[in-house]
């Protein structure tokens, strides 16, 4: 079970061959932001919060199953840079990061509905923009791709053309580090994860 609003997600699951169900999970992530301030803390909370909320609402249909959540942000110079409102604050935030190596910080967690025990880790992905224009950026803004991702873009659509490089996990950048999903699964599920795959 994927508990996550995420279309990136989702697309970046169907593509891995995994077998999986969307629950849409509803966490206020404003307050824990306005408590804790090191990334990779807050990923790690939120991404813990949302499985266990997902957790909770599954034991209550009685429905077993594997449940993975996550919560990825944007990271330039210690400061965490959300998901955007508005255009105006897309464009505020895709100026900062233009021509700058900036992180993104997935929390990940996984638990199963008849196990207690919930297991937590995150990924660090560096990525750089190529020097945008203004009016590159505002018609990058246009494609409203900005809206609901971490620093306003989405590597998986247009953003690829302006992307410069990347350190670390790609897929991560989509919002899910799936190998760190793989190790987790083996050592401590003791899951094969091909076996959860179509064909």
């Amino acid at each position: 079970m994927l508990a996550s609003k995420s279309s990136d997600r989702r697309e970046l699951f169907e593509q891995s061959g995994l077998v999986f169900e969307v629950l849409k999970t509803n966490v206020s992530e404003k307050q824990y932001k306005d408590k804790v301030s090191d990334p990779v803390l807050l990923v790690k909370e939120l991404a813990k919060v949302k499985v266990k909320t997902a957790k909770k609402e599954l034991e209550m249909k009685k429905s077993d199953a594997i449940i993975i959540a996550a919560d990825t942000i944007v990271e330039l110079d210690g400061e965490i840079i959300g998901k955007a409102k508005n255009k105006k604050e897309a464009f505020d935030m895709l100026k900062k990061l233009r021509g700058r190596p900036h992180n993104l910080i997935t929390g990940i967690a996984v638990t199963e509905t008849n196990d207690p025990k919930i297991v937590v880790d995150y990924d660090q992905t560096t990525v750089e923009f190529l020097m945008l224009t203004d009016e590159e950026l505002y018609d990058y803004i246009n494609t409203n791709e900005w809206k609901g991702r971490a620093g306003s873009y989405s590597i998986f659509d247009r953003a690829g053309l302006f992307i410069n490089k990347i350190i670390g996990s790609s897929s991560n950048v989509v919002g899910f580090p799936m190998h760190k999903l793989f190790k987790i699964f083996k050592n401590e599920f003791n899951i094969n994860l091909f076996k959860m795959m179509k064909g």
